[in-house]
């Protein structure tokens, strides 16, 4: 059972100032963002001229947004569709293009990233190894990533189900349900 804000006059005037903070003191920064979108106390947001946040998107307090082309991208973009929802503590992480495509909604702990850390060189240790570029990531539009989900160098499908704790190394088509890790599909919707 959800609870409706409109029977609640306080939350209503909590979420309008929010909405008016986030547009006010971070929206100017943004490629772009749109009308009725917050940001609760993100923890970085890194490349913020890169990012474009549509409209009405709403993501938790402890998020890590960066667009930064650390791997030499020509271009590097994270654009986030509208109507999304991404609870606390999301960490997205873009050197080339990462896509949320629109009504995407994230769990607690869900991490996103194109890239990985090298680690081809036994002789030295990883931190200092170069930072290697993996696909694009696109997540299709009303998907659902559970709690503590890794999307690592791999596209979702649109109407998708990621179980929790799942890790997401390869490709998954659209209306399927994946678990695991890595994450195998086990059933279509």
């Amino acid at each position: 059972m959800s609870v409706r804000t409109e029977n609640f006059p306080l939350l209503r005037i909590r979420n309008l100032v929010q909405r008016l903070v986030a547009r006010c003191t971070l929206g100017p920064f943004f490629g772009k963002f749109g009308s009725g979108s917050v940001i609760l106390k993100p923890r970085s947001i890194e490349g913020i001229s890169r990012i474009q946040i549509g409209k009405r998107v709403y993501i938790a307090d402890g998020a890590v947004l960066a667009a930064v082309p650390h791997t030499g991208a020509q271009t590097c973009e994270l654009i986030i569709g509208d109507g999304c929802f991404f609870c606390r503590d999301a960490n997205i992480f873009s050197t080339n293009s990462v896509v949320i495509e629109e009504e995407v909604l994230f769990a607690a702990n869900v991490y996103v990233a194109d890239n990985s850390h090298s680690f081809t060189d036994r002789e030295r240790p990883i931190i200092q190894q170069e930072i290697m570029q993996l696909r694009p990531i696109r997540i299709g539009r009303g998907s659902w990533l559970g709690q503590n989900v890794c999307v690592i160098g791999a596209s979702i499908g649109k109407g998708c189900v990621i179980g929790a704790n799942a890790v997401v190394l390869s490709d998954v088509p659209d209306y399927c349900v994946a678990v695991g890790a890595p994450a195998r599909v086990v059933r279509q919707l």
